[in-house]
């Protein structure tokens, strides 16, 4: 079952930019924006279930710069 997600991104300080290129080429990642706010990046993905978005939050969590996530999956 496909899922759809917004996952949000908080970076150490720095440039969010080089983080959300390398998240825009994960499978499943339709969009990855820089933004203002509490979180750096926010991320919208279309995935192939919840062992697909754990899997997609740990690539996320590994990324060098990364401090913090939050999930939210979309409610039909």
């Amino acid at each position: 079952m496909q899922i759809c997600v917004y996952i949000f991104v908080q970076v150490e300080k720095g440039e969010p930019w080089r983080i959300a290129s390398e998240i825009s080429r994960m499978q499943g990642v339709k969009t990855a924006h820089t933004v203002t706010g509490q979180y750096d990046i926010i991320v919208f993905a279309e995935l192939e279930g919840l062992d697909a978005l754990k899997e997609t939050v740990k690539h996320i969590q590994k990324i060098e710069g990364v401090q913090h996530t939050q999930t939210a999956v979309c409610i039909p």
